[in-house]
């Protein structure tokens, strides 16, 4: 019982039905308490946001440094295109897919009567600086200390890595629940709950199948390039998938990850350097969840979709995504910056943009080091002979 309450899926499943059962039951004094913890934590939220950035994306960019030259600056462009194909070929799925799903099924209707709990007080807590600016400021001196060779700089972010991992880990990641039992508790004392528990299953059901075609075309793309049986290749990435599905990390999948590449016929010198590389800045399949999840959000209140911003959004999260670590829930964290700058979600769709991207947190990160092999395979197509 121990390690199934040790499950963050299962602790979310457990607090959305809590929420739904207690909300027409508990007083309104009662729902306001939590009500106001909901508050309070979705100022701590916007106050380490900023610092989450800057905690994570610093040392990744600092680790990748000057090693191996051209096989690394071919990785993270064929890395980060897969993210950013997985970004914007969902942006168009799910345009022409979920406004027939939500047809019907808007809240503005349900927002107008006004109707929700309501916080006993308030603290601002104001963040350091905007997320924008923890984006560029971790860019440049990520860069930098990517081209100094031992820098205490360097060590010094390497400390305040540990931190912030620290501080999602063993504070924001338990609290979660608590946060989003709040929410689903003021939706079932507002009404609006059974129209997006509708809305999840639709999604979630969407979003798998998306999933699978993504993988598809990974492998088929790889498999043309390599000239290999891609449906083969994908095989042999299975024990890799599933194993993602248990783990629900990128990085602790990366042993098993590393024997299905060898067994794809990767070079050792390839496999060594590009699948412990791509589970940090290759997250296609996160990528996906979040889009997904972005535009069905956004069409549930009645928000303005465009392309331009949508756009802009997609560049901006695949390039955030290097920042996700490798615990469960990690890849939404570092998203949630701009997701709030961006696109403008308040602190009820950020609870729903984490419920939903953690029911399917196993399968986008399976979907992930899969494709961390489709990469493998055309790395070592350009380079394999090259290193060996």
């Amino acid at each position: 019982m121990k390690k199934l309450w040790n499950n963050l899926l299962f602790r979310v499943v457990i607090a959305i039905t809590l929420g739904i059962l207690l909300g027409k039951i508990l007083p309104e004094s009662i729902g306001n308490i939590f009500a106001t913890f909901n508050g309070l934590f979705d100022q701590l939220l916007k106050f380490l946001i900023p610092l989450i950035i800057v905690g994570l994306i610093i040392p990744a960019i600092a680790k990748l440094g000057n090693t191996a030259g051209k096989m690394l600056l071919t990785t993270v462009i064929i890395a980060y295109g897969s993210t950013l194909f997985a970004g914007f070929s969902t942006y168009f799925a799910s345009l022409s897919i979920f406004p027939s799903l939500i047809e019907n099924q808007t809240l503005t209707t349900i927002d107008e009567a006004g109707k929700s709990l309501k916080p006993y007080f308030t603290l601002e807590i104001p963040p350091f600086f905007d997320v924008m600016g923890a984006l560029v400021f971790s860019f440049l001196v990520g860069i930098g200390l990517s081209r100094l060779q031992h820098s205490k700089l360097a060590e010094v972010s390497y400390d305040f890595e540990n931190i912030i991992s620290f501080i999602i880990e063993k504070v924001i990641i338990p609290l979660l629940p608590l946060f989003i039992f709040g929410i689903f508790l003021d939706m079932t004392y507002s009404g609006k709950v059974l129209i997006i528990l509708n809305v999840f299953v639709k999604i979630i059901g969407v979003i798998f199948a998306l999933h699978i075609i993504l993988l598809l075309i990974q492998f088929i793309i790889a498999g043309a390039i390599a000239k290999k049986n891609p449906f083969k290749l994908l095989a042999t990435m299975m024990p890799a998938y599933f194993t993602a599905l248990g783990t629900q990390s990128s990085a602790a999948t990366i042993p098993v990850t590393l024997a299905q590449v060898k067994k794809a016929g990767i070079s050792d010198e390839v496999a060594s350097f590009v699948v412990p590389l791509c589970a940090t800045i290759h997250l296609a399949g996160s990528t996906l969840k979040i889009v997904a999840c972005v535009i069905a959000l956004m069409l549930l209140q009645g928000m303005p979709i465009e392309f331009g911003p949508m756009a802009g959004f997609i560049c901006m999260l695949g390039v955030t995504m290097i920042a996700a670590p490798g615990v469960p829930g990690g890849a939404i964290m570092a998203a949630l910056g701009i997701i709030t700058s961006m696109l403008g979600f308040n602190a009820e769709n950020q609870a729903l943009m984490i419920s939903l991207y953690i029911a399917m947190d196993s399968f986008g990160t399976a979907c992930n080091v899969t494709g961390d092999g489709a990469i493998a395979i055309v790395v070592d197509k350009l380079f394999g002979k090259k290193t060996s």
